[in-house]
């Protein structure tokens, strides 16, 4: 029911995202005469959705803690709930993110020895993609807290791409001795964690040319990034697609295809003891679907389990 479109969009998103995966099968939770108007070919996929009936919605507009109080009876709630029994084995939402991250950390709780969660987004660069975390979770963090986003970033990118994953840290400078007082105290501990490849500091203007697979930094910085990030990435291909003559609109394209923010829709709440991925608001049918996509992929890959083993060894190592 959550983002600009409601249902219009995510049901849409859901039947496309089960033509392309058939070991795909969902739950709908939200009105049921809403989803069902929605898109009527929904019904060609019989034995492979359920819909719960939950004819309440929690809104963008409200406070997130209150869903804690009298959300019980949203949408919202009862999608994680639901996974929280073991119904689903993941969650997408474009529904509010405080409330989903209040949700997430009540109902599916933090997974063993992660002191926060943290949103990790997924950025284009020119050799391939790299996750940014935190992206809004956690405005401000400690320098364990910080170590912990890069372990779990770490963890995230090797299966997300297949690779032993360079990580760094957002600062204002690449020089060893620039940052604040937490970035350098977080640089010291991540440069004597052998579970991270860290590289060192990296600057928002080199975030894009692929020096590193995972971005480290606090919720408020990242969450700019993010936003600013995705609003160039548009005004840049609008200005390109004015400026190509139309027989080289292949090309404009192609080129569109790649930087899409929509590609990159879905920022997965790291973590918990559970798959939970929140779209963008205004993400389209296509954008939703990628979001779908990653929670099955992430569920797959049992990613909040291989987390646990690898805080559990950083602690062990501790007590050593």
């Amino acid at each position: 029911m959550g983002g600009e479109g409601g249902p219009t969009t995510t049901v849409a998103a859901t039947l496309l995202a089960l033509q392309q995966n058939p070991l795909l099968s969902v739950i709908l939770v939200g009105d049921e005469r809403e989803i069902l108007a929605s898109v009527p070919s929904l019904e060609a996929f019989s034995g492979r959705y359920d819909i719960v009936h939950t004819p309440n919605t929690f809104f963008d507009t409200e406070k997130p803690a209150t869903i804690l109080r009298s959300g019980h009876d949203t949408s919202l709630y009862r999608c994680v709930e639901i996974h929280q029994q073991g119904r689903a084995s993941a969650v997408v939402s474009a529904g509010n993110t405080g409330a989903l991250l209040l949700l997430g950390r009540h109902l599916l709780k933090n997974v063993v020895g992660v002191e926060l969660p943290a949103i990790v987004a997924t950025l284009p660069n020119i050799r391939s993609q790299a996750l940014l975390l935190d992206v809004g979770a956690n405005l401000a963090c400690s320098p364990r807290q910080l170590e912990q986003f890069a372990i779990m970033g770490a963890v995230l990118a090797r299966k997300q791409f297949g690779v032993d994953p360079k990580v760094a840290l957002l600062n204002v400078g690449a020089e060893d001795y620039k940052g604040t007082a937490i970035i350098q105290d977080s640089a010291r501990l991540l440069e004597s964690q052998s579970l991270v490849n860290f590289t060192g500091f990296v600057e928002a203007n080199s975030v894009f040319e692929g020096q590193a697979e995972v971005i480290v930094c606090d919720g408020f910085v990242g969450n700019v990034m993010i936003k600013a990030s995705a609003g160039a990435v548009n005004a840049f291909i609008s200005q390109l697609s004015r400026s190509f003559a139309s027989t080289e609109e292949s090309d404009v394209r192609e080129v569109y295809t790649r930087l899409d923010p929509q590609r990159f829709n879905g920022a997965t709440l790291l973590g918990l003891q559970g798959n939970i991925v929140k779209s963008h608001g205004n993400a389209d049918i296509f954008g939703f679907s990628c979001a779908i996509q990653q929670a099955f992929n992430e569920q797959r890959d049992e990613i909040p389990s291989l987390i646990e083993e690898a805080i559990a060894r950083v602690a062990s190592k501790a007590d050593r």
